[in-house]
């Protein structure tokens, strides 16, 4: 063999084993191959080594199979109430069938996109402007519903829709703007005429509590003169009595100890002169004295009889 039939020799084994290695074929980890015979679908290639037929097998399509996020301009659309605004959406969908989506539409993000701008004007178009800025989860949610059932014979999953970014023209930001600031002057001066209220009303239960309490001590120090007045005259009453006692007492002691002097009735009448020049002492303008001194030797037995007694 000569040289040129050698060379030929190794040019034919690299083909060989490029043909072979070509022939191999590894799926990673979240991806799908679609398999062509002769043009036609022949299979879907999971995740592992596969082998194909040399020049009759083709890779017509690799398929991800993560989920995966479409964000798409900001399309133009028109309110209920005749506003234009633009709105740019976020998709986030997922492949479930590689065939489907393969052989289903010929540009699937296209598709998706343009299905995305029709379904927003159609569900916009039915909401006036303020039910459009405050109803985001409404929009999403029927959004996502419609994509999910027109993107199914495309072997598509649309799992959800989000708004990513509302525009309103400019002349609307302003109203809206301007409106916002009315609204917490609003909130400003209701904040404010409540503080306002409640101090005055803290004011006027401190003057209520602190004039209850005024009248409370007012109350106590009343009934605390009336005792001590109380006890004050008892204590006068309790004196006068003692200071009677005492006198009926040294009256008493006076009679008994004359009863125990033995007194006559020449001793009697002397101390009955003795008591009515007492009397003529006093500040009287009349006496009454007896007219003989038989009535005074009478008056002088009757304090004898007194004393006796």
């Amino acid at each position: 063999m000569g040289a040129e039939g050698f060379v030929s020799v190794v040019i034919f084994l690299i083909i060989l084993v490029w043909i072979f290695v070509n022939c191999i074929k590894i799926v990673p980890q979240a991806h799908a191959y679609v398999v062509e015979r002769l043009g036609a679908y022949q299979a879907t290639w999971g995740v592992g080594i596969h082998f194909k037929m040399p020049f009759v097998d083709r890779v017509a399509r690799k398929v991800l199979l993560k989920e995966q996020v479409a964000d798409f301009a900001p399309q133009a659309v028109i309110t209920k109430d005749n506003v234009t605004m633009r709105i740019d959406t976020i998709v986030f969908y997922q492949i479930t069938d590689p065939k489907l989506y393969a052989y289903g539409v010929e540009n699937p993000i296209m598709a998706i996109e343009n299905l995305t701008a029709t379904t927003l004007r159609n569900v916009i178009g039915e909401m006036e402007l303020d039910q459009t800025l405050t109803s985001r989860e409404v929009i999403n949610a029927k959004m996502s519903t419609t994509l999910d059932l027109a993107t199914d014979p495309w072997g598509i999953k649309v799992n959800r829709v989000e708004l990513k970014n509302i525009i309103p023209p400019a002349a609307i930001q302003d109203a809206m703007e301007k409106q916002m600031k009315a609204e917490r002057e609003r909130r400003e001066a209701i904040l404010r005429a409540e503080g306002e209220k409640k101090s005055t009303i803290l004011v006027a239960e401190g003057k209520k509590e602190s004039a209850i309490l005024e009248a409370e001590a007012e109350k106590q120090s009343a009934i605390l003169r009336a005792e001590a007045q109380k006890e004050k005259m008892i204590r006068e009453a309790e004196g006068q009595a003692e200071a009677i006692m005492k006198v009926q007492q040294a009256n008493a002691d006076g009679i008994r100890m004359v009863k125990e002097a033995g007194a006559d009735d020449a001793v009697l009448q002397l101390k009955s002169l003795e008591a009515f020049g007492k009397m003529a002492d006093g500040q009287a303008t009349k006496i009454i004295v007896p007219s003989d001194l038989q009535g005074i030797a009478s008056l002088a037995t009757t304090f004898k009889e007194v004393v006796k007694s």
